[in-house]
């Protein structure tokens, strides 16, 4: 399997995240995991270039929002 590839950019009224099939499903994991009823409100997982994403890429924060 590839290492899963991701990438976030975007600017002010729009982000574009990118990925190989591999990273796509990392993010379907993690989004998964952050539905699980075990997680409470609140939590979130920050990805970072050039660890959990591509270099150059912005910051992406996934959070749990119980309130929306």
């Amino acid at each position: 399997m590839d290492e899963p590839r991701i990438k976030a950019y975007g600017s002010a009224t729009e982000i574009t995240i990118s990925a190989n099939a591999a990273g796509l499903r990392d993010l379907a994991e993690r989004l998964i995991g952050l539905a699980s009823p075990e997680i409470r409100d609140g939590y979130h997982e920050h990805l970072e270039s050039g660890i959990n994403l591509e270099d150059g890429s912005i910051s992406l924060i996934l959070a749990r929002d119980d309130k929306l």
